[in-house]
């Protein structure tokens, strides 16, 4: 985003905007990992500690969900970058 045409207090301003919304969003994803992670590995309520089974499974879940939102990334950034090559060439 450009923001050269706001003045020092406005760029300072949607800079703590952006912050925030960046916040909420990991603070979102850490808690649809943390659910979807729970949901799927931690079943027996017998025990504070987690099985060796959960415990595999957790730390399977959490890999999966990460390298997931590692390549829509990736993707979303090829996508982005071809756009803008495209908007440049129409110019």
């Amino acid at each position: 985003m450009d923001f050269s045409q706001l003045n020092t207090a406005e760029q300072a301003h949607m800079t703590k905007i952006i912050e925030k919304k960046q916040m909420q969003d990991f603070l979102r994803l850490y808690s649809g990992l943390v659910e979807r992670c729970f949901n799927s590995c931690c079943n027996d309520f017998t025990s504070k500690a987690l099985s060796s089974k959960e415990d595999q499974c957790v730390l399977n879940c959490s890999d999966k969900f990460l390298k997931h939102s590692e390549r829509v990334g990736q993707r979303f950034a090829e996508l982005n970058a071809g756009t803008l090559r495209y908007e440049h060439s129409v110019r």
